[in-house]
């Protein structure tokens, strides 16, 4: 081709071969070859060493992906989120320059994986003294953003075809019931102009009966918290009931309400009035930000207005699902609105959030949940990354161990901060060729 694809069309850049054999060579590659892969093309491109780090799940810790590449010469340490350059470029979402001292060390630039506005962790490699003093510096840097892109894709689509990455993401053993929680999770973070949806899951190795869903479509997000009864495995499978019968009603046109009925009814029709789940459903109009939710037994859900106000979302609530439909006397599940104010945060979250101990006895609590959140809005801390400083302090409070599953559900409307959730601009400002 000589560089060109024909007549009228423009030439071919080395950097796009580049990439046009990166993702040729990864529809054959397993995922533990992944980091081999990504070194080979990083180097390809102008830059050394290249290493992905993948956040662990409780977004703790940034952990080195080795793939079938572990025993390399050069291993590498897990870097903490909360005390290193590579966890300030996970919590900022910003490209990172570390220069490696005098003389001809070079620097190491650190680069935010995302899959969408979800952080899968940093891409970490080295780039030589002299291309970091070259003008040209700010195209390679371009190059190495879209290189990051198209890792996190590569991390998304492979880790469905081995265990490789999984592994890599758990810091220790995981329980069964956790385990079926985790395959029924969204993505734990998502955002666009209209809402930015984060979320948390606690503790991230034995949760057995919480968990969360949401669904971003035309007009409208819908979301739901749900908490099982009991712990363990029978938990896990009735959250796991509750969260199928939620999907399929709401993927299926059903109206709020009797999305609900259908999750009542499939949780009674298993179960009797021997086990039920609590819960909240809730839809946002994303065009006028209506909010409209019901509680079935479930915690109120808490509107934050700028950084200052916040106050409960009262509906008067059902029985649990499950019970309902047997004892609730025929009564209808009532139904909450809400018109948002752009910008407005609203937190669904489980009791194990609020009722979170700490050794001497006292609960974490709603006064000290508003607090801490809106000490983070205050900072402009995005969503996010405030959701995640929110499981450190409620890990802090409880000295590291959760005596309940703690669960809970941020969606942010129309705020203007869906790009603080991207990469800014090039370090250099660069060119923005290929």
């Amino acid at each position: 081709m000589n560089g060109e694809l024909g007549a009228g069309h423009a030439p071919v850049s080395a950097a796009e071969l580049v990439f046009d054999s990166l993702l040729n060579a990864a529809h054959l590659a397993a995922p533990h070859e992944l980091p081999a892969l990504i070194a080979d093309h990083a180097h390809r491109l102008g830059a050394r060493d290249a290493v992905v780090y993948l956040a662990d799940l409780q977004q703790t810790v940034l952990v080195p992906f080795h793939g079938s590449s572990a025993q390399t010469e050069h291993q590498h340490e897990a870097l903490p989120v909360d005390s290193s350059l590579a966890g300030r470029c996970y919590q900022t979402v910003e490209v990172l320059l570390q220069r490696l001292g005098h003389g001809a060390a070079g620097a190491m630039m650190w680069i935010p994986v995302l899959d969408g506005t979800e952080r899968l962790g940093v891409l970490c490699v080295t780039v030589a003294e002299h291309v970091v003093t070259d003008p040209g510096f700010g195209l390679l840097e371009l190059r190495l953003r879209r290189l990051a892109a198209v890792v996190a894709e590569l991390v998304m689509t492979k880790s469905s075809y081995g265990d490789t990455i999984v592994q890599t993401r758990r810091q220790v053993p995981m329980s069964l019931a956790a385990e079926i929680q985790w395959a029924l999770l969204p993505p734990l973070a998502f955002a666009s102009p209209d809402v930015i949806i984060a979320g948390a899951l606690e503790p991230a190795y034995t949760v057995a009966g919480d968990s969360i869903d949401y669904a971003v479509d035309p007009g409208y997000a819908r979301l739901a918290v749900f908490d099982g009864m009991g712990h363990g495995l029978e938990s896990a499978l009735l959250a796991s009931l509750t969260v199928a019968a939620y999907r399929n009603a709401r993927r299926a046109g059903t109206p709020l309400v009797d999305t609900a009925l259908d999750i009542d009814t499939a949780v009674h029709s298993l179960h009797g009035t021997a086990a039920f789940t609590t819960g909240i459903l809730a839809e946002l109009d994303t065009e006028s930000g209506l909010l409209r939710w019901l509680s079935a037994g479930h915690p109120q859900p808490l509107l934050l207005r700028d950084g200052a106000d916040a106050r409960a979302l009262h509906v008067q609530p059902s029985l649990p699902f499950g019970l309902e439909a047997a004892l609730g006397a025929g009564r209808a599940f009532e139904v909450g609105t809400e018109h948002l104010e752009p910008g407005d945060r609203v937190v669904i979250y489980s009791d194990g959030i609020t009722e979170a101990r700490a050794p001497d006895g006292s609960q974490f609590g709603v006064e000290r949940l508003v607090g801490f959140l809106n000490g983070q809005a205050d900072d402009d801390v995005p969503a996010p990354e405030a959701v995640r400083r929110l499981v450190r302090a409620l890990m802090v409070h409880q000295q590291g161990h959760f005596s309940d599953d703690a669960t809970l559900l941020m969606v942010e409307w129309r705020s203007g901060r869906h790009r603080t959730l991207l990469p800014g601009p090039p370090l250099t400002g660069g060119p923005g060729g290929v």
